[in-house]
């Protein structure tokens, strides 16, 4: 189905604009995780703002489990490639450090300073770094699992989709044990007809060539796809039809569907450990 054929362009703005849908995002949800998050900052072990790249944006939030075997958690911000930034997001790390987990929150720049394929580069750039520094991190480089919500499951789809050894001989093509994506923007072509495009500024070449849909996972690496059971239709849309193409018995992908959760609820709900989404989360973890 060609959404930008299917709906009004009313419509598929709302399928895709899903701010407009929560009155309470500017006053309520964005300014509480703000407000949590530099609370974790401040009692948890962390080391903030470490740069991987030349710009300002290029930098990592690192929040420690003390445990050189824990798995880690590579975390992509969203806000449509145009708007956040890692250090709303930091709430996330209490459950996962609580659980024996590490947590990385990666920075990049935004649209419309760079493009999306850019950001794509800057995504790379993150995790090659974070590989090639483990030992200063005193993190365990076989046990990187990429996810992001949003804009940053795209990324994560993106990462699933890069030959991490034609980047740099001495890397791995495994680098990437498994990946998260959550609510991800896989296919970008419809995106391309809504207002959200004008800070993106994507062409068809672009929209094709930077949607995971049209990008195979290099290895086998284990998924688990999630998104909220309130979210659009579109959004549905967007995780199913990668599940359901990159599946198979050498691949295996999850789906999970957060309950009565819409597109910001679930962020919520995966910062609490005792959520049913925490918990599948943390045992796809440790089943790995």
């Amino acid at each position: 189905m060609d959404a930008e054929k299917f709906y009004s362009p009313q419509e598929l703005e709302r399928q895709y604009n899903v701010r407009d849908s929560r009155a309470d995002y500017e006053t309520k949800i964005v300014p509480d995780w703000i407000n949590r998050s530099v609370i974790t900052r401040t009692n948890l072990k962390s080391v903030i703002d470490i740069s991987y790249g030349k710009s300002e944006k290029q930098k990592l939030d690192f929040f420690s489990s003390a445990d050189i075997n824990s798995p880690t958690v590579i975390f992509f911000h969203g806000g449509y490639w145009q708007r956040g930034d890692k250090s709303v997001y930091s709430f996330l790390a209490n459950s996962f450090v609580k659980n024996n987990i590490n947590f990385l929150a990666v920075g990049y720049d935004l649209c419309p300073k760079i493009s999306i394929t850019q950001i794509v580069l800057q995504a790379q750039e993150a995790i090659v770094w974070i590989w090639q520094n483990a030992n200063k991190l005193e993190i365990n480089k076989d046990k990187f699992i990429v996810s992001g919500h949003s804009a940053g499951g795209h990324i994560t789809g993106m990462m699933m989709g890069t030959e991490w050894n034609k980047i740099s001989s001495d890397l791995p093509n495994n680098l990437i044990l498994a990946g998260i994506p959550i609510s991800a923007l896989n296919l970008l072509e419809p995106i391309r007809h809504t207002t959200l495009n004008d800070a993106l500024k994507m062409d068809k070449e672009e929209a094709k060539s930077q949607s995971p849909i049209y990008l195979p996972p290099r290895t086998n690496a284990q998924q688990l796809i999630v998104y909220g059971a309130n979210e659009t239709d579109e959004f549905h849309r967007q995780s199913n039809i990668y599940y359901e193409k990159f599946k198979s018995e050498e691949r295996k992908i999850e789906r999970f569907i957060v309950p009565d959760a819409d597109h910001f609820d679930e962020m919520n709900d995966l910062s609490n450990e005792s959520s049913e989404f925490f918990k599948k989360m943390k045992k796809f973890i440790e089943l790995l």
